[in-house]
C-alpha cells in the first residue's frame, strides 16, 4: 500500500502576504535565548504560575481578527468552565465558533471585538470578568496587578490557578504590525518589566 507523501506548495511570496515577520526590537521571541531566559527567571520567582494552565489550552485564532475570541477560549478552558453545549460529538468544549451570543460571527471576522465585547462574552459564558482602562491605573499599579496574577494567589480548592489576566493594547505601539490585539499573560519577569 501506499504512504502518503507530503508534497510543499507553491509559496505566494508576493508583497501582499507575511510569512513570519521579524519581531520588533521592543519585542522578545520566546523561544529566543533571551526569551527563554526571562522565562526561566519567571519561573523561579513563581511569576509564570498561569502558564500552564493555558498551554494546556493554547490555541492558534482561526480568523486573523479573533484573537480576542481565542483568548477568551483559552481562559474558560483554562478556568474549567462547562459550556453546556457540545463542541464536537460527545465533547463539551469552548471554541471560537461557539462565541457568537453578542455578535454575528461574520461581523467579528471583519472588525474582532472591542474590550467590552470581550467582557460581555466572558461573563455571558459563566466567567467573572473585570474591566481596567490603562489611564485608569498608574504604572505601578498595573505592574503590581501583573504580579499578582502571574503569582497565582488566586486557586481553586485543586489549587489550580482560576484567575487570569488578559490585555487588550495596540499593536502598533510596540512596533509590530496591526492595531487592537487581545492577549492572555501567563509570565512576567519583574526586573525587566517583560
Amino acid at each position: 500500500s501506499a504512504s502518503p507523501a507530503c508534497v510543499k506548495k507553491k509559496e505566494d511570496k508576493s508583497d501582499s502576504t507575511f510569512y513570519r515577520r521579524e519581531l520588533p526590537l521592543t519585542c522578545v521571541a520566546f523561544s529566543s535565548v533571551k526569551g527563554r531566559a526571562l522565562f526561566e527567571k519567571a519561573l523561579e520567582k513563581r511569576l509564570a504560575e498561569p502558564y500552564f494552565v493555558l498551554a494546556e489550552q493554547f490555541r492558534t485564532q482561526d480568523e486573523p481578527a479573533y484573537c480576542g475570541l481565542a483568548t477568551l477560549v483559552m481562559v474558560l478552558n483554562a478556568l474549567a468552565i462547562d459550556p453546556g453545549r457540545v463542541w464536537k460529538g460527545v465533547w463539551r468544549w469552548f471554541d471560537e465558533d461557539m462565541l457568537s451570543c453578542c455578535k454575528s460571527l461574520d461581523v467579528v471576522k471583519e472588525e474582532g471585538i472591542s474590550l467590552e465585547e470581550f467582557a460581555r462574552l466572558a461573563r455571558c459564558n459563566g466567567a467573572s470578568c473585570s474591566v481596567t482602562r490603562g489611564p485608569s491605573v498608574t504604572l505601578e499599579e498595573f505592574r503590581a496587578t501583573i504580579q499578582e496574577h502571574m503569582s497565582g494567589k488566586s486557586r481553586d480548592e485543586e489549587g489550580v490557578v482560576s484567575s487570569f489576566l488578559c490585555l487588550n493594547y495596540n499593536r502598533g505601539a510596540l512596533g509590530q504590525t496591526g492595531t487592537g490585539h487581545f492577549s492572555p499573560l501567563c509570565a512576567y519577569d519583574d526586573e525587566t518589566a517583560m
